[in-house]
């Protein structure tokens, strides 16, 4: 396993110890709290000499994620290193059914994966749900608010960024680590995002299950890169 320079990846040397641990729990250890047969990572000489000091070793953990999305027998033939994290999260993408555009920035596409979690979510709620999850996020004039027009409020907050937008990240990443991997985020104890979390968790939960019980089929990899991805998607909102 070696580190394959990763543009999209070297902002994890701006994270905290306690901001990459719960991406590194999510890559050694699967939903029952067993270490991983295929994980490398509590192998690393970086692991053994640091751990729990991760932001020592955060390009072990890079390397891990690209390893867990590359075809093994590629992997050995690079000399170890995996595929860029861009080539894992599309991967994920068209996993999830995402539509993205191959040109666009890993932040755009991280964000139309987030969407698209969202819109299914949403088509779970009933109007009373849709309610008080606009309310909760600041948005007036929520009388007769519809999924659609709910969803467009969220592409205006995620497009705008800041705090809202990572709010929205945490809370949709939060329900999904739940869903699949029987444990939320522990970055996720911020008590303005709780009311929102409440919302969200249980639609959002719904909305994975199928989608999840489809890749838990295809293989075991995807158990793996697709909260990757998620815990990814949430760490660049914050340390970026």
């Amino acid at each position: 396993m070696a580190y394959r320079y990763d543009p999209d990846l070297e902002f994890l040397a701006k994270c905290s110890d306690d901001d990459l641990k719960d991406l590194v729990d999510c890559l050694i250890y699967d939903k029952d709290g067993k270490q991983r047969y295929t994980e490398e990572l509590s192998n690393s000489k970086g692991y053994i000499r640091y751990n729990p000091e991760h932001s020592k070793y955060w390009k072990d953990i890079a390397a891990e994620i690209q390893c867990f999305g590359a075809n093994s027998l590629v992997t050995i033939f690079r000399g170890g290193e995996g595929v860029l994290y861009k080539e894992v999260l599309q991967d994920v993408c068209d996993q999830l059914k995402v539509n993205y555009n191959k040109n666009s920035k890993v932040e755009r596409i991280e964000q139309g994966l987030m969407q698209k979690i969202l819109e299914t979510a949403l088509e779970e709620m009933d109007a009373k749900e849709l309610q008080k999850l606009a309310i909760s996020l600041g948005i007036k004039n929520t009388e007769g608010l519809t999924p659609e027009a709910l969803f467009a409020s969220f592409q205006t907050i995620f497009r705008l960024g800041g705090f809202k937008s990572y709010q929205l990240t945490v809370t949709i990443v939060n329900a999904i680590l739940k869903a699949i991997l029987g444990r939320g985020l522990t970055i996720a104890g911020n008590a303005a995002l709780t009311k929102i979390m409440s919302i969200l968790t249980g639609p959002i939960g719904w909305a994975i299950t199928g989608l999840w019980t489809a890749v838990d089929i295809a293989g075991p990899a995807y158990r793996v890169t697709i909260p990757s991805v998620m815990h990814i998607a949430v760490l660049r909102k914050k340390c970026c």
